[in-house]
């Protein structure tokens, strides 16, 4: 089975066709497993009260439970935003500078990254769950805690870091032009680099999951979709200043219910 796999990675198209079927099945499946983790469903297996334990951090809930959840989210949320910079990276395949294997290399490392990032947000998860900051469903019970979090991502949008690290989102072929070489080791070694320029680029937005909650779909879906918007060049630049004007009289609002509370 394994030569066979072998075999149909090294012929053009159907490495190619693998490689997308393989990238596509990891974003669906974790999708569907949010949707029926949150739902009481007979397909899910999974009753709601569990998933609500999994997924608020309370005290005693396990770190290995919320970092399991953390990887899920990452993988449904984040995924989709490496579609732009993989079919790049495919296209130099049928230029004969690449191959479906380093492909598979470059993702494996961009997601290694995404695993460091779910650690450290159920670290966070936990840490603000055991402060009594976070309901059950993972969104804050403090005002003061979302204005912070609004803040901190409202002014993040306007920071060089995260221009720099949209820049090499928004212009992939010109970054594995400067990078380029061949081999499973550079191509994973590039996707590492990706990884964390794109955990540079969100990791203020993805902290807002802590307003709109982690089990909260609507947000989940809505986040992802501006984060796929945001790293395209033509439609992305005219998002990103916006939306954090936006998120900055979010956070001046929240600010002064919490004074008038």
């Amino acid at each position: 089975m394994i030569s066979k796999l072998q075999i149909s990675l090294n012929h053009p198209k159907a490495g190619t066709a693998i490689v997308w079927i393989a990238f596509f099945a990891i974003v669906l499946s974790a999708w569907a497993a949010l949707f029926f983790m949150t739902m009481t469903s007979p397909l899910s297996g999974v009753p709601r009260d569990l998933w609500r334990a999994l997924c608020g951090g309370a005290i005693d809930t396990g770190l290995g439970a919320l970092f399991a959840m953390w990887l899920i989210m990452a993988a449904a949320m984040m995924m989709p935003t490496f579609v732009p910079t993989l079919r790049v990276f495919l296209d130099l395949k049928h230029a004969g500078a690449a191959r479906p294997t380093e492909a598979l290399a470059l993702v494996i490392g961009y997601g290694a990254i995404w695993v460091g990032g779910s650690l450290i947000g159920a670290v966070a998860q936990r840490f603000l769950a055991g402060l009594g900051l976070l309901a059950p469903d993972g969104s804050s019970l403090s005002l003061g805690l979302t204005a912070a979090l609004l803040l901190g991502a409202g002014i993040y949008q306007f920071t060089p870091a995260k221009a720099a690290c949209l820049a090499k989102c928004r212009m992939p072929l010109t970054y594995f032009m400067e990078r380029w070489a061949p081999g499973l080791h550079q191509s994973l070694r590039m996707g590492l680099h990706l990884g964390v320029y794109c955990l540079g680029c969100c990791w203020a937005l993805m902290a807002l999951a802590f307003v709109g909650g982690t089990m909260n779909l609507i947000w989940m879906g809505a986040a992802t979709l501006f984060m796929v918007l945001e790293k395209l060049p033509e439609i992305g630049r005219p998002l990103t200043r916006p939306a954090g004007a936006l998120l900055l009289a979010a956070s001046g609002l929240v600010m002064a219910m919490a004074l008038t509370s």
